[in-house]
């Protein structure tokens, strides 16, 4: 039978739970001086009798139980060869009694091995460790013999796994040098390479320099060829500077001439221009006045409702949809073409909210996403007095939201739709003519404005945009 071994919860250095030694009163070795005295039982030995002794104390009957030990019964399995180590080995030193009741149960749970042990009967092939717990507890003649072999065995066994712990030591030592030793002729052969290149490189550095001596020494003599010519050039300048001067007093008096003639040519140019336009501002004040008859005509007042609104309007339920995935950018990005667009008279920039913030922020929560584009939307909206729209998917709307900047409208697709078409809707809504920018990078959204008139513009140009602000 294998004897479980007693478990262990000590944190690393705390002391056995029960001594190291387990010994009977002086007066039990008057018995027989041969084998009453306790030996000095080795580690796994002592644990192996602490555990069998908790583990078969339950099961005895309760005033067979001593009284030092009938709490230490009632602990749990996992607890009471931990807890009650000292009380169980300081009983079974000092209780015969109580060891031979142990003694005859661990008998009759062990087995053949049990029988073994107490007829005397050798046993060959079992665990020392188990057959000298055993017969510390049943203390058949020779028992001491079994403890001592069971520690010869644990002692023999260390020692083995020492040298085979040492042999492979000495292998791993050996497979380190073998290593090196691969590592040092690498090294060797690249230090070999490195000086034949450094050589070669060494030859080429003094062809090199025969070429440049070389090619110096050409060059100085033809440093002096080029000092005759020099000089004789210069004489041949001298010459030329005084047909130039000649030249250039006759030129200047043409060109007084010239400047008298373009001096009357100007004037007659403003006189001109001044008729023009005056002609100009008469044709502008006729189609003014031609306009206002117009409006007063058609009954027309100024308009409090812009395109944009009455699509707004229709995006009033706006329960969530789905976001979409960012498509390809539009070619123009150019922060400079937007400024243009948004100078151009009574503008309206349309901006696809989620394409532009999840390209520029895309690390920020969707809310301070928008946030920061409606700000500067807001901006862009003081700055230049344009009317300014942005649109996003309705998926992540949230209730509660700031009010927007004042000429900032913001807008949320409904159920079903997509802030691309409510862009698309948007553009169809304005009037042909009017000034339409639509900030995006999805190219479906590009074609789809550009074929209604407005002018698409990639989410790169606002976003550079609004970096500059």
């Amino acid at each position: 039978m294998s004897v479980p071994a007693p478990p262990d919860d000590r944190s690393p250095g705390e002391a056995a739970p029960y001594p190291a030694i387990i010994r009977v009163p002086e007066s039990a070795e008057s018995h027989d001086p041969g084998e009453s005295a306790e030996p000095m039982l080795p580690e796994q030995v002592r644990q192996r009798v602490i555990a069998l002794t908790a583990t078969l104390l339950p099961g005895l009957p309760f005033d067979e139980i001593p009284d030092t030990l009938r709490k230490v019964a009632r602990f749990a399995p996992n607890r009471r060869a931990r807890l009650g180590g000292t009380a169980i080995a300081t009983q079974l030193a000092a209780d015969p009694l109580f060891r031979q009741r142990i003694g005859r149960r661990a008998t009759s749970e062990a087995g053949d091995l049990g029988t073994a042990i107490a007829e005397g009967t050798p046993v060959g092939a079992a665990d020392p460790v188990d057959v000298a717990a055993l017969a510390y507890l049943v203390r058949p003649a020779g028992w001491f013999d079994l403890v001592a072999a069971a520690g010869d065995a644990v002692r023999a066994e260390a020692d083995s796994a020492a040298v085979s712990e040492a042999v492979r030591a000495a292998e791993q030592r050996a497979t380190r040098a073998e290593h090196d030793r691969a590592v040092a002729r690498v090294e060797a052969d690249k230090l070999r390479d490195e000086l034949a290149r450094v050589r070669e490189e060494l030859n080429q550095l003094r062809e090199e320099h025969r070429a440049t001596a070389r090619t110096l020494r050409e060059t100085q003599a033809r440093e002096r060829k080029a000092a005759e010519m020099l000089a004789t050039e210069k004489g041949r300048a001298k010459s030329a500077a005084d047909r130039q001067d000649q030249e250039l007093r006759k030129l200047r008096s043409k060109l007084a001439d010239a400047e008298a003639a373009a001096s009357g040519a100007r004037a007659a140019v403003r006189d001109s221009r001044t008729a023009d336009d005056a002609r100009l501002w008469l044709l502008l004040e006729t189609i003014g006045q031609a306009a206002n008859g117009l409006r007063r005509e058609l009954a027309l007042g100024p308009a409090d409702r812009l395109p944009a609104d009455l699509v707004a309007d229709a995006t009033a339920d706006r329960p969530d949809a789905p976001d979409r995935v960012q498509a390809r950018a539009t070619d123009n990005d150019d922060p400079a073409r937007l400024d243009q667009l948004l100078a151009l008279p009574k503008a309206h920039l349309i901006v696809d909210g989620y394409n532009v913030t999840k390209r520029g922020w895309s690390e920020m929560s969707l809310e301070h996403q928008r946030k920061r584009l409606i700000t500067g939307l807001g901006g862009i909206a003081a700055q230049t007095g344009d009317e300014v729209t942005v649109v996003f998917d309705g998926a992540e709307r949230q209730h509660g939201l700031p009010p927007a900047p004042r000429g900032v409208r913001v807008l949320f697709s409904r159920k079903g739709e997509t802030a691309d078409e409510v862009i698309r809707r948007l553009v169809r809504a304005e009037p042909s003519g009017r000034p339409v920018i639509v900030v995006s990078s999805d190219r479906e959204v590009a074609d789809g404005v550009r074929r209604h008139g407005a002018y698409p513009l990639a989410a790169d140009s606002l976003l550079r945009r609004l970096s500059r602000a």
